[in-house]
């Protein structure tokens, strides 16, 4: 029983402060006087009774009521319920008017300031009745305090003292569940009182509701989440009840916690500031001091009144995790607004449920509770008990809660889980044996509802009902209803004018009554009272468990085939337990990846503890190794909270794995699973810890509890309580189910001990008590020394423990440098007074300490216990600390993990390793192969292995590291010259090694193979650095008899480099400086190679008999042989340097041996084959009929040109003489030279270099004042020889007939085709819209290279040539629409004149293609029947770009990027374009060639790469021999070798060209023979291997084939004297090696020969020739030769080209396949590999995986299989084999008829077709080259459209896009001039050429140019669009054209200072303002402008030096600007002054 209110106190308006300015309240009376024994009264009450302050106010105001709440010192609540009201008093000003009130500084923070009213006498001062109780009974305060307040104001015959004694001393309160009172307080009044039945739920009435309406769901919410989450929470409201509620409300919601910071509902205004308080709170404020509580940062702040919450930005406020939200937010709509779900409806319910106010709020509370009942699910099964005797201790495992709940991530749960509350919330709740509430029945029993309300969503609001009703009972128990009877005064009672004060209350009289009133309590017998002892308190019980936390549906989250996986794991560990290592590995990756999820983690933690038997696991050292990484895999993937137990799991197991590293040293598993944050963590430790404890606690009692009372059997539920226990039953089958009900739970043993307890005698309740205490003392002991093992790092004792993980500092424990370093002060008591622990001892003893004071006081560990445990800790830690360091120093002396064998590579005979192998890894680079998983099988990449370095490969040889691979071998090689990029890689981490290697490598080749490597940590950084040094030895050998063609037999001694030698020093020196400044003198020059710019003279005076240069240098003078030849016609040095200098020195006759020799060259026979030289053993030796050509010796010692071929076919009547002179204006004097000849219209074939510019001429004559007699005679013998070439030319003599040729359309009648397709017969007056349309062959009718559809952006490659140069503007001038009159064929590209000048397209006998840049050079008019084709073509640097981007695609080194297609990738490289423009252009020399019958000349750039891929291509299309093993080999001898390509140079061999990077011209040759041989499969006898393996070869120099530079340097090193003798032999001899022979007729040894050896390499070709004659590889089955292909004309369209096999294929079993060898040696290996094994019954079945085996070696095509087949039987039998060729040859081809193919006509169309295209494009070249040739003609076809809207009546195609025009709603644009019809849309693409409009060209030098110039080279199709850039074309201002240029023409221009003139092509643009120049002009592309705003002047100047020729001093002029000074000549004196006019107008 309990007192109704403790105090009743009188509070007035204190009238003495007021004098000294201060308003405040003071306590007039209290009662009782004296303080309650158990009640002290509370202090500055007054404060509370007037919380806005006390002030005299000028009018009565009602009475009030109103309740603060006070909370001790004991946090117990104190309700001050409060009345209000005012009594009358007369005033006295206490200043004069005039004077201010002075604040004090304290009070400042009021709401308002008190004014001193002065002018009023009577004021109306406050006074309050007060009840102070510690009971909650509002409503009965009200009443109360009304009763006295009216017996006062209605003066009622009843003594005030009789009414306050009675409420203090006389109304007993029963407790909580006790029944209703009945009372009067003797006013005559009737009360009742209603305790409500449970102690601990909130009573509410309707505040919750109240609350809602107020602030609505959301607000609510979020302040829920606030108040849960620990922030400040402040209302503010006009009235003082609805804060009071507000906060009870609120603090309601969050039963069953109970809210125990702050709480102050009314806070009085003078006490603003406690809202600065750091703790969290609640409170509530009038709403007048809203303003000061603005700029509170952290305070979310709630407005009742206004209904609006406002969270601060600084407040992180996490809401409840969904779904629990949403779900709360559609509970509470349900409740508070029914009519939602029926607001749509058309015929809405008359009645919506509407509970009363009461019931809503229960409803409302009863959301919130079930919340927590979700939110909580599985609490219990977290709890762990630690102690039970005297009384329980309860802690609860916060991570395991989160863990299992999934909740880890959930902010909100967290900080729940965190906060006070629910640590009390455990204390309160936690305990097993206690009276159970309406909560504990809702959470065992949510999840019932929960599954029906699924099935039934109605259910949902049924339950909280039923809730409701509940919490409704609670509060109101008593049903019936009693009427009280209260008093109250009448309405307007307090306005009386003279009412008296309130009386002084006697406090005598007061105490008598309550004195009374206490002794009739205390009397027992009293029958009043008698119920009472019937009242018995609630029973405490076992409290239901509710489900178990595993049970929760949330966690049905286990992976599918998680026993698959658990199987897999339990096999590995028992593999690594019984010592099956390699079984172990191969399933490791797949347990790896199993431990991702949590269940297999756990089972790991099970499956290692089943294998330790006793307290201690010795392995060995690699079943170490892998438990310890099982483990570390386990720890890495869990949180430091250890959420699923993993670390907990592992504890034990961690001091039990063992490994002896030396006698007496042990190291344990721990000192390797130190890095994982988990064991920073405290709240692990104490987690672990008290789980360990509950587990020895439940030990203690389990044997007492046998029997369990069979009174609690239906309340017991059994289930291991900590979601730990319930693991081992999960994961073992150890105990059967059986058992485990069997076995109660920790809380339920706890349960029975505490209902035991009292029976218990004290003896045994202390022996319980001591037991508990030395369980918990002994754990602590056993963690100490677990933390101390698990937090001093192995390395403490090595002085450089970095550190390698970020801790708070308060958490530091390994993180710290640190030694053992030695001091005097130590711990004392330890018995280490010589050590000091260091800082990371000293951080682990402090850690440890504060971890036994937290658990020893928790469980309640004696003193003395603590004690001894912090004087234990600092000993265990230098102990360990000692024993660590011998693990250290052991650990470290380890042999490393047995690592594969290193496999010895396979070499060459002569391959020899250059450095031992490095042990590396291969890592797996960006090509989908490596990687194989995509493929299925295991990855192949990375493997371990080791590099070598052999004087010929890069090799990697190793096993892949994946264990299910590990049986293979994986090798990668490379040739070390095709090295194209090396480089060093970032730090790799190899995840299936688990460890991260420093220093890595990647070598790039450009036979596109890629490794990327990362080498062993055994590896040192000084090995590394010593391969790179040698690699790049290697790769740049000092000469070329080092590479390993040469050196692969013979050793070769190092050169030694004569770098500091004097000037002179040598004779040698001296003869060669000589011979230098003569050949300057003679006009040669310079050898473009050389870096030092060296004029380098090839022997002139040599005799024949040292053709062969003999020397190792190609300058010293030649050695002689004795006198065998007639001519020994030397020249000394000193006759050398009299000759004239100008004369042109002729060499010495050549012999006939010699020419005898050199006429056995392969390409002379291949002349001789094609009937270009009838030679017949002697040259001299005039045969019967003269002959149109004939074989010259003038290059016989290559001093015409140091690159061609010795012997050289020309017309007859060529001389020598004019050879040598016209062989000047040709760079490097390689003159078109005669290659080939159409068998059939004779026509000729020349290759050469490009033409000079006289300006290089000009440089290399040595003296300037010479006349300029060489240089005329040199074009004129330039003249002349063109002439006989084109007199050789058959074509022009006599007509031939077309008929004998491929086709019957030649290039003339397909211009004529076309134009008869498109004009039809009616003369040209149909529009060329219709005409092209009305063509069959859609694509003929366009002069486009591709068909319109090819490669989606069309016409934009259309006709770029492969050129890169200036790829934006790729405009096309349209040449389409050829003028529709059969007569204007030639005219209509030549405008100006008739001749069958440069311009006209006509049919000319020769051809030269050359380069724009030429065209001033060559003067072909004055060569008749000749036409110069200027062409676009990629040159060398191009191509090296091309090959660096297709490299990147093919072999990248990381994974690509998503956006970064493989496809993608080349197609950017730009590779198969220039292979399309290759095809292109050699497709047009056949065309000339075969269909016109012209001779073609190719002189383009040096005449080496470009030109040597056209014109080979060309002959192997032109000539079936060239598609033959043999003829191929001539056609690559004679055109690469003969004439000379720089093989050395380009692919980067030799020294000085190192910096240049390699050049793929040889390859991208190759690549266009494959690409030919793929559309045409059945016309070469060789296959595309053979294709690849040359490729290989020559850059591999392992074959000297490829390793010179021209036939002068094969000469000079010996190996053509080699060749030539063997090309004399027959064919028969040529397999057996003859190096003897008798040396005078071969000089094949060189002289120096000591020095070399004999050995000069082998042919290439020689070894594919033996190769071929004993297996068919190189061989291709389908070859028919003779059939159907003469003349190949392959597609050169982009979509029919193809990414060649040889850049993407690789084979990782043996490497590369093009070393034939190496590969029988490994299958060789192999084979006996497996006979050693004894696996005869092999199975025939065998697995191939892509990358990895070679499918076409493995499963080869039938006929060599057939061929293998036979030769295996012949070998059986006994017979010798025969060669697979005469086999071959043997079969009868079926009889020609069955052959014959019976073409369809759609085969025939589209084969007609095929040659259609091939040959537009040809006339495409020819036209382009007119274009770019004919400034005139580029006007014709240069007209913008003039587009106009037009309606279309017929259906029209678009001529842009393949859409339809027509029609209102199609409407289209249409040009008026040429009839062009388009989309709107597309008329911004279309090209901007007009075809019809002419602009006719004034008579002066100036020209009319286009206003939107573009790029006139190129010839394009009617719809081709182009692609215009808005900065380049200025936007057309009209359709005239000539308006945007005012005056326009060439001029000379200087460049800077001492700058050589340069003439241009210059535009003044009065419109754009500005003076443009371009290089010529036809030019598009403008070089630069001058802005005419910033010119100054123009005037005549006087000549400059240097001046352009043919100029006079009056055509100079300069041009100053604000810059600089231009400097411009003009052609005359006239041109200067037009010029200089025209100039000054534009700038007036």
């Amino acid at each position: 029983m309990s007192r109704l209110a403790d105090y009743f106190v009188i509070v007035g308006y204190d009238h003495e402060k007021e004098r000294s300015g201060i308003s405040n309240g003071m306590i007039l009376q209290r009662f009782p006087e004296k303080d309650w024994s158990d009640t002290p009264f509370i202090e500055g009450i007054e404060w509370f009774c007037q919380p806005q302050g006390w002030a005299l106010s000028t009018d009565r105001q009602e009475p009030r009521f109103f309740v603060s709440v006070l909370t001790d010192i004991d946090a117990n609540r104190h309700y001050c319920a409060c009345l209000c009201f005012n009594e009358t008093v007369s005033i006295k000003p206490s200043k004069p008017v005039d004077e201010d009130e002075d604040t004090v500084d304290g009070e400042t923070s009021l709401a308002r300031l008190i004014p001193v009213i002065s002018h009023h006498s009577i004021m109306y001062a406050p006074k309050c009745l007060v009840l102070v109780s510690r009971l909650d009974y509002i409503e009965t305060f009200r009443n109360c305090l009304g009763i006295i307040y009216t017996v006062y104001v209605e003066n009622l015959n009843v003594h005030l003292e009789t009414l306050v004694g009675n409420i203090l001393g006389c109304i007993q309160v029963p407790p909580p569940g006790g029944p209703q009172v009945r009372f009067s307080i003797g006013a005559g009044d009737r009360q009742a009182l209603q305790p409500p039945i449970s102690p601990s739920l909130p009573v509410t009435h309707t505040s919750v509701n109240l609350l809602f309406q107020q602030l609505g769901i959301r607000n609510v919410l979020v302040l829920f989440c606030a108040i849960m989450t620990e922030h400040k929470i402040l209302f503010h409201s006009k009235s003082y009840n609805r804060l009071t509620e507000a906060c009870r409300a609120l603090t309601a919601l969050m039963y069953p916690f109970r809210y125990s910071h702050v709480y102050i509902p009314l806070l009085p205004a003078a006490l603003v500031e406690v809202l600065s308080t750091p703790t969290p709170f609640i409170m509530g404020v009038h709403s007048s001091l809203r303003s000061e509580v603005a700029e509170l940062m952290d305070v979310i702040v709630a407005d009742l009144d206004g209904g609006s919450i406002t969270v601060p930005d600084g407040v992180s406020l996490p809401l409840l995790p969904e779904p629990l939200l949403s779900n709360m937010q559609e509970q509470l709509s349900l409740i508070l607004q029914p009519e939602l779900s029926c607001a749509d409806h058309a015929f809405p319910p008359l009645a919506v449920r509407a509970p009363e106010q009461v019931m809503l709020d229960k409803e409302i509370r009863a959301v919130f509770m079930r919340l927590f009942a979700q939110l909580l699910q599985g609490y219990r099964s977290c709890l762990t008990l630690i102690r039970i005797h005297p009384k329980p201790v309860i802690t609860f495992h916060k991570a395991a809660f989160l863990g299992e709940r999934n909740l880890i991530d959930c902010d909100f749960t967290t900080r729940v889980l965190d906060c006070m509350f629910f640590t009390s919330f455990v204390a309160e709740r936690g305990s097993p044996w206690r009276p159970c509430d309406v909560w504990d029945e809702l959470y065992s029993n949510l999840g019932d509802y929960l599954k029906s309300e699924t099935q039934s969503p109605r259910h949902l609001l049924v339950h909280i009902q039923e809730l409701a009703h509940q919490l409704y009972t609670n509060e109101n128990p008593n049903p019936q209803l009693y009427s009280q009877k209260i008093l109250a005064p009448p309405e307007g009672a307090f306005a009386r004018i003279h009412q008296p004060p309130l009386p002084t209350i006697d406090p005598q009289q007061v105490q008598t009554i309550i004195d009374e009133g206490l002794s009739k309590n205390n009397l027992k017998s009293s029958g009043d009272y008698a119920w009472l002892q019937s009242l018995r308190p609630t029973q405490p019980r076992i409290v239901p468990m509710g489900p178990h936390i595993s049970n929760l549906n949330e966690n049905k989250n286990i992976l599918s085939n998680s026993a698959r996986r658990l199987e897999v794991l339990r096999s590995c560990v028992n593999c690594i337990f019984e010592n099956k290592i390699s079984d172990a590995r191969k399933t490791f990756p797949a347990v790896l990846r199993a431990l991702q999820s949590k269940a297999a983690r756990l089972a790991l933690c099970n499956e290692l503890a089943q294998h330790v038997v006793g307290n201690k696991a010795m392995l060995e050292h690699q079943q170490f190794d892998l438990v310890v990484r099982l483990m570390n895999c386990a720890l890495q993937d869990d949180s430091s909270m250890d959420e699923h137990g993993v670390a907990a799991a592992l504890l034990p197991l961690a001091a039990a794995f063992c490994r002896k590293l030396c006698t007496g040293v042990i190291q344990f598993a721990y000192t390797c699973i130190q890095e994982h944050a988990v064991w920073q963590n405290q709240q692990f430790w104490e987690a672990a810890y008290y789980q360990d404890v509950q587990k020895d606690i439940k030990a203690l009692y389990l044997p007492r509890t046998d029997t369990i009372s069979p009174r609690l059997g239906n309340d017991l539920i059994i289930s291991p309580t900590s979601p730990r226990e319930n693991k081992d039953v999960i994961w073992s089958n150890r105990r059967s189910i059986i058992n485990r009900v069997a076995e109660p739970s920790a809380l339920e043993i706890a349960a029975e001990q505490m209902r035991l307890w009292n029976t218990i005698d004290a003896t045994k309740q202390n022996e319980l008590v001591t037991s508990e205490e030395s369980t918990l003392y002994s754990q602590a002991i056993h963690y100490a020394n677990r933390m101390v093992a698990l937090l001093i790092p192995l390395d403490i004792g090595n002085k450089t423990h970095k550190q390698d993980h970020h801790i708070d500092d308060e958490q530091a424990s390994n993180s710290i440098t640190n030694s053992v370093a030695e001091s005097d002060s130590a711990d004392a008591e330890s018995g280490f007074e010589d050590q000091d622990p260091g800082e990371t001892g000293a951080t682990v003893i402090r850690l440890v300490s504060r971890f036994l004071d937290k658990v020893c006081n928790e469980g309640g560990v004696s003193r003395d216990h603590i004690k001894n445990l912090h004087q234990m800790v600092p000993g265990v830690v230098f102990i360990h600390i000692e024993t660590l360091e011998a693990v250290y120093r052991e650990s470290k002396r380890l042999p490393p993990i047995q690592k594969p064998k290193i496999n010895m590579p396979n070499m060459l005979p002569g391959e020899e390793p250059i450095t031992d192998g490095l042990r590396v890894y291969l890592l797996p680079d960006g090509r989908e192969e490596s990687t194989a998983g995509n493929l299925g099988g295991p990855p192949l990449l990375p493997a371990e292995g080791a590099i070598f370095l052999t004087n010929y490969r890069i090799i990697f040889k190793g096993t892949p590291c994946d264990s299910f691979a590990c049986e293979q071998i994986v090798v990668r090689a490379f040739p070390v010259t095709s090295l194209t990029k090396e480089k060093r890689v970032a730090v790799q981490y190899l995840a299936h090694l688990d460890q991260w290697l420093q220093e890595g490598l990647q070598l790039r080749s450009c036979t596109f193979q890629l490794m990327k490597l990362a080498f062993d940590e055994e590896v040192t950084p000084e090995n590394i650095e010593s391969l790179r040094k040698m690699i790049h030895k290697m790769r740049h050998p000092p000469t070329v008899f080092h590479h390993f063609a040469f050196a692969g037999q013979v050793m070769v001694s190092q050169t030694p480099l004569h770098k500091g030698k004097e000037k002179n020093a040598t004779l040698r020196g001296f003869a060669k400086k000589t011979l230098l400044k003569t050949a300057r003198r003679a006009g040669f020059k310079q050898k473009p190679t050389s870096k030092r710019q060296k004029y380098v003279l090839p022997d002139m005076n040599v005799s024949n008999s040292s053709k062969y240069m003999t020397s190792p240098g190609r300058m010293s003078l030649p050695n002689h042989h004795g006198d065998d030849y007639p001519h020994e016609d030397d020249i000394s040095v000193d006759d050398f340097e009299q000759t004239p200098p100008n004369s042109i020195i002729v060499p010495p006759q050549t012999d006939v041996k010699t020419l005898e020799r050199l006429a056995e060259r392969s390409y002379v026979r291949d002349w001789q084959r094609l009937g270009l030289c009838n030679y017949s053993g002697s040259p001299t030796a005039k045969s019967s009929t003269p002959d149109q050509f004939r074989l010259t010796s003038v290059n016989s010692v290559y001093m015409i040109c140091r690159s061609y071929p010795a012997l050289l076919v020309m017309p007859s009547n060529v001389t020598d003489e004019s050879i040598r002179r016209f062989c000047r204006c040709y760079r490097q004097g390689r003159i078109p030279s005669i290659t080939w000849r159409h068998p059939k219209t004779k026509a000729l074939l020349l290759r050469g270099a490009g033409h000079h510019g006289k300006s290089v001429m000009g440089m290399l004559k040595s003296h300037p004042t010479t006349n300029n007699m060489t240089e005329t005679t040199s074009s004129l013998e330039q003249e002349k020889y063109l002439s006989a070439l084109v007199t050789a030319t058959p074509i022009f003599n006599q007509r031939v007939g077309w008929g004998k040729s491929d086709s019957s359309l030649s290039i003339d009648s397909l211009l004529f085709a076309t134009e008869e397709h498109l004009g039809g017969g009616a003369g040209g007056t149909l529009t060329p819209d219709v005409s092209r349309r009305s063509n069959p062959l859609k694509t003929i009718g366009t002069l486009g290279v591709f068909p319109r559809n090819s490669g989606g952006k069309g016409p934009k490659n259309f006709g770029r040539w492969g050129s890169l140069k200036d790829k934006r503007h790729s405009s096309q001038a349209s040449l389409s629409n050829v003028p529709q009159n059969r007569t204007n064929i030639r005219h209509s590209v030549d405008v100006a004149d008739a001749t069958d000048g440069v311009n006209s397209l006509q049919r000319a006998a020769l051809y030269i293609l050359g380069e724009k840049a030429q065209m001033k050079g060559v003067k072909v008019e004055s060569a008749p029947k000749t036409d110069f084709i200027p062409v676009e073509y990629c040159d060398v640097r191009h191509t090296k770009a091309a090959f660096k981007k297709l490299m990147r695609a093919c072999i990248p080194s990381s994974q690509l990027e998503p956006d970064q297609s493989f496809h993608k990738l080349i197609e950017n490289s730009e590779w198969l374009q220039q292979l399309q423009n290759i095809m292109q252009l050699s497709g047009a020399v056949v065309d000339l060639l075969d269909l016109q019958g012209s001779s073609v000349a190719i002189c383009l750039e040096d005449g080496w790469d470009i030109t040597a891929q056209i014109s080979s291509i060309a002959q192997l299309c032109l000539d079936p021999h060239y598609r033959t093993l043999e003829g191929f080999r001539v056609l690559v001898e004679k055109e690469w070798i003969g004439f000379g390509h720089r093989f050395s140079h380009r692919s980067n061999l030799n020294a000085n060209s190192q910096a240049s990077g390699f050049a793929p011209t040889f390859l991208q040759f190759l690549d266009v023979v494959h690409q030919i041989q793929r559309q045409y499969p059945m016309a070469f006898e060789f296959n595309d291997y053979y294709l690849r393996f040359l490729a290989y070869h020559s850059v591999s120099c392992r074959f000297r084939t490829f390793l010179f530079d021209c036939e002068l340097e094969r000469v000079e090193s010996g190996v053509a004297a080699v060749e030539d003798k063997r090309g004399s032999l027959t064919s028969h001899h040529k397999s057996v090696d003859t190096i003897s022979d008798d040396e005078s007729v071969y000089p094949g040894g060189r002289m120096a020969g000591t020095q070399s050896g004999t050995n000069l390499g082998q042919s290439v070709f020689d070894y594919i020739e033996k190769q071929n004659a004993r297996s068919p590889q190189f061989f291709n089955f389908m070859y028919t030769p003779g059939l159907e292909h003469q003349v190949l004309r392959p597609q050169s369209n982009l979509a029919c080209l193809d990414v060649w096999s040889y850049y993407i294929d690789e084979e990782l079993a043996h490497g590369p396949s093009y070393d034939v060898e190496i590969i029988q040696m490994d299958t060789q290996q192999e084979e006996e590999a497996e006979a050693a094994d004894g696996i005869n019954n092999k199975s025939m079945r065998k697995t191939i995986t892509m990358g990895y085996e070679s499918v076409n070696k493995t499963v080869p095509e039938a006929f060599s299989h057939l061929l293998e087949e036979i030769h295996r039987l012949e070998t059986e039998l006994g017979h010798l084999p025969q060669k697979w060729k005469v086999l071959w040859d043997k079969l009868e081809i079926p009889s020609t008829d069955s052959l014959t193919r019976h073409a369809s006509f759609s085969t025939a169309l589209v084969r007609s077709h095929g040659r259609l295209v091939h040959k537009r494009s040809t006339l495409e070249i020819l036209m382009r080259g007119k274009m770019v040739g004919a400034a005139e003609s580029s006007l014709v076809y240069s007209h913008p459209h003039r587009f106009e809207k037009y309606n279309y009546t017929t259906p029209t195609h678009c001529d842009q896009c393949p859409h339809l025009l027509w029609g209102p709603v199609k409407m289209g644009m249409r040009c008026v001039d040429c009839g062009f019809s388009c989309h709107e849309k597309c008329m911004e693409s279309v090209t901007k050429n007009c075809t019809m409009y002419k602009t006719v060209s004034d008579n002066s030098t100036t020209q009319t140019m286009p206003g939107s110039g573009g790029d006139n080279g190129s010839v394009s199709s009617v719809g081709s669009a182009r692609q215009t850039s808005s900065q380049q074309y200025y936007e057309q201002f009209s359709s005239n054209v000539a308006e945007n240029r005012t005056h326009e023409g060439y001029l000379y221009k200087r460049g800077a200072l001492l700058k050589g003139w340069k003439q241009r092509w210059f535009v003044l643009d009065s419109i754009k303002h500005q003076l443009r120049y371009y290089d010529a002009m036809e030019d598009s592309h403008c070089k630069g402008f001058i802005d005419l705003a910033e010119v100054m002047s123009v005037q005549p100047a006087a000549p400059a030096p240097g001046p352009p020729k043919k100029t006079d001093d009056k055509s100079f002029f300069d041009l100053r600007t604000s810059r600089r000074t231009y400097n411009f000549c003009a052609a005359n004196a006239i041109a200067a002054q037009e010029w200089i006019e025209k100039l000054q107008a534009c700038l007036q």
